[in-house]
């Protein structure tokens, strides 16, 4: 399995995006292509047409750092397309060992205890552990509580990009569907670069690119994106609205996994909301009938 029809869709996809105007070109009006055509990049990259021509069609094996940084130059590339090119890069030589083929795992994944006590030493907020796929992999109880209408399906951990792109409940607990839709495809067109050879994640985007529309776009316009810290907001079906900051965290022992902690401000609502959750995540884990636990 190789990897150049990654390569060749996702530099096409950036040379699509860039206007003349953008790059200090004369614009025209007999432009047969959106964005800048391959001669253009190849002017700007100060290499022959022939040459990029070779990169863009998949060749990226062997090719120099100095000469991808040339191409992200031309093509306007933002932090997160430059390393997303330098993994497709990378999986091209063989030369990263991360993107070596993995067997498939022969159990589930079982965090460490300590990560586990790590996470339920969190109180104030959700937080869990998830993988490139998006699956929830380790939870507090809290994020348990947090994505209570996040369901496993047969054979599969519980997945935030099944959960976006097929469960209706979705639409409700995003009130910003459209940017969490974008969010988690450039997460996962993210983890195709770093890890061409992983066959669950292509076993994923076959399954959302064959039954989600919304999914099969935005999989491919070639977005990739990094995702370190933000603020979103949610609609609980226990608490109702909730604006909460995130952060990010690559877990150094675990290399491809994910430790994100949700927090509220101080004084909010959303903290409000977020005590609320808490009260009724304990009292749903032990297994008590809830009531009046909603604000909305």
């Amino acid at each position: 399995m190789d990897n150049r029809e990654e390569v060749r869709e996702f530099l096409t996809s950036r040379r699509a995006k860039i206007t003349p105007d953008q790059a200090g070109l004369p614009s025209g009006s007999r432009r047969r292509v959106p964005g800048l055509r391959r001669s253009e990049v190849a002017a700007l990259a100060d290499m022959s047409v022939e040459y990029y021509a070779k990169l863009e069609r998949g060749n990226l094996a062997g090719v120099s750092p100095a000469v991808l940084e040339a191409v992200a130059r031309a093509l306007r590339l933002d932090d997160a397309e430059r390393a997303h090119l330098l993994r497709l890069a990378q999986a091209a030589d063989g030369s990263d060992a991360l993107t070596r083929p993995r067997r498939r795992a022969a159990r589930q994944w079982v965090p460490h205890r300590s990560l586990q006590w790590t996470l339920d030493a969190i109180t104030a907020g959700p937080a869990f552990v998830r993988n490139g796929r998006m699956d929830l992999l380790a939870a507090n109880q809290l994020a348990r509580a947090f994505y209570a209408d996040v369901h496993a399906v047969p054979g599969h951990q519980a997945n935030l990009a099944r959960f976006n792109f097929l469960d209706p409940a979705s639409h409700r607990f995003y009130p910003d569907w459209e940017q969490a839709a974008d969010v988690v495809v450039a997460i996962l067109r993210t983890e195709a670069g770093r890890d061409p050879h992983d066959k669950d994640l292509h076993d994923l985007v076959g399954e959302l690119s064959t039954r989600s529309d919304a999914f099969r776009t935005r999989w491919g316009a070639h977005d990739v994106r990094h995702h370190g810290t933000g603020t979103k907001r949610f609609h609980h079906r226990a608490v109702g609205d909730l604006t909460l900051a995130y952060e990010g965290l690559e877990m150094a022992a675990e290399p491809g996994l994910t430790l994100t902690v949700y927090t509220a401000e101080p004084g909010s609502p959303s903290e409000e909301g977020l005590r609320l959750l808490a009260s009724w995540a304990a009292t749903r884990e032990a297994g008590v009938p809830s009531h009046g636990a909603t604000t909305g």
